[in-house]
């Protein structure tokens, strides 16, 4: 039986997207016939095969890979962080990339920031998620999901800069949830709860809790200035829920160029007019609810575990043939 292993910088029990990702691929492959362990950093193992999630953080444990083993094989599943920030200030990115056999990105936007050199071996995978019950909307709100850890990257208060802008009889609650990645968002968070009746942020809570807030929601916002495809739209997508989403790369690729319900990053004043749109056009609200249907057959669980099955099993013919 090979052995694949699996390297994420994200921690065992976090919520990070990057672990989810192991663990989604981790649970495919051991389908597939694999032994599949997940580590931090690369075990020192006898390894057939091993993948990597983030070019940069996961840059040292690439290196010793392809250093004890310069003939096994290497997929490195780029990250947000590494397409849209990191691949332009650490040259590490770039050395993990041409040390990759096959690069995986996690949705089509992300092809046009790979350098040309590398683009022949690269993959577009989409994230899968099983289809979500759809739980009861609360009556008499319109209820407003934000779930994402709260980091610069992210931009997680502009939903908190949009309050001012909605209209006093508007329906609108919000509930955030993410764990504050630093003492000043937790304070701000806290003290955006006690401000606007209309917001409460819950902190971390379990995926299934977070899997009941998102079905029970009229929309989901999520504001960030960078992401790689975040799992959180395509759970959206899988409990048919329309998403208000940041104009970036990484949501065009999930949610196609031509969806509607985009706004400028960072523009709270837009954000607000979006929100509020989508609460009392109720054509608008049902063209969003029908984009978001459409998009379900690209987050089939059946496709991701086909595109991963086909991925390995080209890898492993090219060493044969290469004997």
């Amino acid at each position: 039986m090979r052995r694949i292993e699996i390297v994420t910088p994200a921690p065992p029990g976090s919520l990070h997207g990057n672990r989810v990702t192991a663990k989604r691929w981790q649970g495919f492959l051991r389908q597939l016939g694999y032994r599949v362990p997940i580590t931090e950093s690369w075990s020192k193992k006898d390894t057939d095969l091993l993948i990597a999630l983030h070019a940069y953080r996961s840059h040292a444990s690439i290196d010793a890979f392809k250093r004890a083993y310069p003939n096994r094989l290497l997929i490195l599943i780029l990250t947000g962080t590494d397409l849209y920030r990191d691949m332009a200030n650490h040259p590490e990115v770039h050395i993990s990339m041409a040390l990759a056999d096959t690069l995986v990105v996690l949705q089509a936007e992300a092809l046009q920031i790979i350098p040309a050199k590398w683009r022949h071996k690269t993959t577009v995978i989409h994230q899968s998620v099983p289809q979500i019950p759809k739980q009861q909307k609360p009556k008499g709100q319109f209820s407003v999901s934000v779930i994402g850890h709260l980091r610069p990257e992210k931009d997680p208060f502009c939903i908190i800069r949009a309050l001012p802008y909605l209209r006093s009889d508007s329906q609108i609650t919000i509930q955030h949830l993410g764990m504050a990645m630093s003492v000043e968002m937790k304070k701000s968070a806290l003290q955006a709860t006690k401000q606007y009746g209309r917001y409460t942020w819950q902190g971390m809570v379990s995926h299934q809790k977070t899997l009941r807030t998102l079905a029970r929601s009229h929309v989901m916002v999520i504001s960030s200035r960078m992401e790689g495809g975040a799992h959180v739209v395509s759970e959206a997508i899988a409990a048919g829920i329309p998403v208000l989403a940041s104009k970036i790369a990484g949501n065009c690729g999930l949610l196609g160029k031509d969806y509607l319900g985009y706004f400028p990053v960072g523009n709270e004043k837009a954000l607000a007019r979006l929100l509020l749109r989508a609460e009392t056009d109720q054509l608008f609200y049902k063209k969003l609810q029908d984009q978001i249907k459409q998009l379900r057959k690209f987050i089939k669980p059946v496709q991701e575990k086909a595109a991963i099955q086909k991925l390995c099993a080209k890898l492993f013919q090219s060493i044969r043939s290469n004997k």
